[in-house]
């Protein structure tokens, strides 16, 4: 049996490591084999078990790519020489292996490098029954394997008793693979198996559920919430997932009512409804959001609230509503403009073809722009004919690297072919087949009885393609008749003679 070991003196070996170890370990010339020499000159060799806690202490530390994006390689080249029996540094233990797979997930390499470091490392836990017994080491795994949800999903289906951390990490593993319903299918198979999901899985579900558009997947959870722990519905991150939730599928009324209904309501919660009014375009309540904040609940506003009112204003074309407010961010909020507010204005001003005005506002940038900038600019030109500032904009986004595989060229393409420029537009076409770029597929996603069904422009291989066609051919049909502004109002917020029923 090990010795007890106290929190105090792992502490010390962490504050000892952070001084003397760290930096010597870390330095580009270093090769970490005088690591035992430096153990024993800060006397953490006295204790059996002392030389391997400073060790893994050192681990933890390297693991992480705050200090340097190199730490995290020299993590695995410790654990490598911990593994080998040509130096005579203590063997790794149950603890060690958490951290290793802590610094593959932080790799500042290519993803096939840091799957290649995740395969050895899983070998080597299989090897030695780390995995899937150990709790700390699995969950370690699964946050490895979270940019590949397949890999993900298959150490997931090997362990033989799963926890509800485990499914979290998955089905946020298909979040970011932007494959909701498979995410979804792993958080109803969580019931099925017994386990009861917490704040952190019913939080993740709810994201998954707006994402996907899957309205009664989500409607459903939050009763889950209301009858099995209605507490869970004041917490921030909860609440701010539901009304996120409903107002992605469309029910803003019922997103208003989760909110007005939060016991407490920080920067993050009035952040979330201010973008869910500005999803709808509804610019006069996101803007009034920013003075109920602080007359309600006290709360300053934060760069994130005034994004999404600037959002807003982008969405329902307030454009003078939108320069005033960035205008005045910094002496009405004390908020200094960053490059996504910036973007958001360059977009606002590119959607109605006030060009000219943008490249104006992105020379007035404090700081360089980015792809989102001059990709709103791209954009704009497309649509009012700009081919000059078209040219202008692909420049600066070949400069940043945006060609390979947005569509750039795609665009510009279009944009001669819209000129009349035909050589142009055909010497962009050799150029995107010489050099393979290829623009990633826009698809929709729409859930029907509880499945969701994704779909592309043009697509032919989805199973209701005809179905789809036919409904298509009726809109337009009805397309055709132009119905006047009223009607139309009348048709998508359900007003009458009496008034609008949109909030009652």
């Amino acid at each position: 049996m090990r010795p007890y070991i106290p929190k105090a003196t792992f502490a010390f070996c962490n504050s000892l490591l952070a001084s003397r170890l760290l930096p010597s370990a870390t330095s580009p010339t270093a090769r970490l084999l005088p690591v035992q020499a430096l153990l024993i000159t800060a006397g953490l060799l006295r204790h059996p078990d002392l030389s391997l806690l400073a060790l893994n202490s050192l681990l933890r530390a390297l693991s992480r790519r705050a200090a340097s994006p190199a730490h995290p390689h020299f993590a695995l080249r410790l654990l490598r020489l911990m593994l080998s029996h040509a130096t005579p540094l203590p063997a790794p233990d149950h603890l060690s292996f958490p951290f290793a797979l802590s610094a593959a997930a932080a790799l500042d390499a290519p993803e096939s490098s840091r799957a290649g470091a995740g395969a050895q490392l899983h070998a080597l836990l299989v090897r030695n029954a780390l995995f899937p017994a150990d709790h700390y080491v699995t969950t370690a795994l699964l946050q490895l394997y979270a940019p590949c949800p397949d890999l993900a999903r298959r150490a997931f289906d090997e362990l033989p008793r799963r926890e509800a951390i485990h499914y979290d990490l998955v089905i946020g593993a298909y979040m970011r693979a932007g494959m909701p319903a498979e995410g979804l299918a792993v958080f109803r198979a969580m019931f099925e198996d017994g386990v009861a999901p917490d704040v952190v899985v019913l939080t993740t579900a709810v994201a998954a559920c707006a994402q996907a558009g899957a309205l009664d997947c989500g409607a459903w959870v939050h009763r889950y919430m209301q009858r099995t722990a209605p507490a869970l519905l004041g917490d921030a991150f909860v609440g701010s997932a539901l009304v996120s939730m409903y107002a992605k599928c469309g029910c803003l009324e019922e997103a208003v009512r989760v909110f007005d209904g939060m016991p407490e309501r920080n920067e993050y919660v009035w952040s979330t409804m201010v973008g869910a009014f500005a999803l709808h375009g509804m610019v006069a309540q996101a803007i009034a959001c920013l003075e109920r904040m602080v007359l309600e609940d006290g709360v300053r506003p934060d760069g994130v609230a005034v994004l999404g009112v600037l959002s807003a204003c982008a969405h329902a074309g307030k454009v003078e509503d939108g320069l005033c407010l960035l205008q005045e961010m910094r002496s009405r909020y004390d908020i200094a403009p960053g490059h996504e507010h910036y973007s958001c204005t360059v977009d606002m001003l590119c959607r109605i073809g006030r060009l000219e005005e943008a490249v104006g506002l992105i020379k007035t940038m404090p700081m360089t722009p980015l792809m989102s900038v001059w990709g709103s600019v791209l954009a704009g030109c497309r649509s009012y004919g700009n081919v000059e500032l078209a040219e202008m904009a692909a420049r600066e986004l070949e400069k940043l690297g945006g060609t390979a595989n947005d569509g750039v060229y795609v665009q510009l393409s279009n944009i001669y072919l819209n000129a009349n420029r035909k050589e142009d537009a055909l010497r962009v076409r050799k150029l995107i087949g010489n050099q393979g770029i290829k623009k990633v597929a826009a698809y929709s996603a729409i859930e029907v009885d509880g499945q969701v069904s994704s779909f592309v422009a043009n697509d032919q291989a989805h199973p209701r393609c005809f179905e789809i066609w036919e409904v298509l051919r009726l809109l337009a049909d009805q397309m055709v008749q132009k119905p006047d502004e009223e009607e139309l109002v009348s048709i998508f917020y359900g007003c009458n003679e009496e008034g609008c029923s949109y909030f009652s």
